[in-house]
């Protein structure tokens, strides 16, 4: 049974509250409606693009946390951060990321971004990469989305972190990466600035 505009509407606003992240194009198969209906049903309701809400939310919460390098110098859009424990970024696929003949992403795209989310997960004002063991499991197209998630490992050393980064595209793994970095910080917990 089809839902009125105004229930769809309610849950819609319920939908994206709870997962902001949603986009357009997910929401109007959930709905069964056109992605039209649910841009007009968002400004109804005042409700931003997916990249303004990502945008809101990342200088919202994470800004002042990213002490490795500036939030704009990671690669994709950080949309959840706990420093020295797990990271999860975006990275849509355009045109400026795909070989001109065939539309598959340039590899180093994926890295950029895997490596960077292993930056930015770092409580420290210096994270470098010493060492990386990296794999690509499938190519990724123009148009699709890169969720990459990176999870803390262990300490090597007093100076020294592993920081692991999958990289999906929906439940598809296409990138896997353990990242060894070198943080100038000698305590790994309890150094709050």
């Amino acid at each position: 049974m089809k839902k009125t505009k105004k229930e769809r509407q309610a849950e819609l606003k319920e939908k994206i509250e709870a997962k902001p992240f949603l986009t357009d194009e997910v929401l109007a198969k959930f709905f069964n409606v056109s992605i039209q209906t649910i841009r007009l049903d968002r400004m109804e309701l005042n409700i931003p693009e997916l990249r303004e809400r990502i945008k809101s939310v990342a200088t919202n919460n994470w800004n002042e946390t990213v002490k490795a390098l500036p939030i704009d110098e990671v690669i994709g859009e950080i949309i959840d951060l706990e420093l020295d424990n797990r990271a999860i970024s975006i990275l849509d696929i355009t045109d400026d990321h795909v070989f001109s003949r065939n539309k598959i992403a340039r590899g180093h795209h994926l890295f950029a971004q895997a490596n960077s989310l292993a930056v930015a997960v770092i409580n420290d004002e210096l994270a470098l990469t010493t060492h990386a063991d990296i794999s690509f499991t499938r190519q990724v197209s123009e148009g699709e989305r890169v969720v990459a998630k990176a999870c803390v490992d262990r300490t090597e050393n007093s100076n020294r972190t592993l920081v692991e980064v999958h990289s999906y595209v929906g439940n598809e793994k296409v990138f896997s990466g353990v990242f060894e970095m070198f943080r100038s910080n000698q305590e790994k917990e309890g150094n709050e600035s």
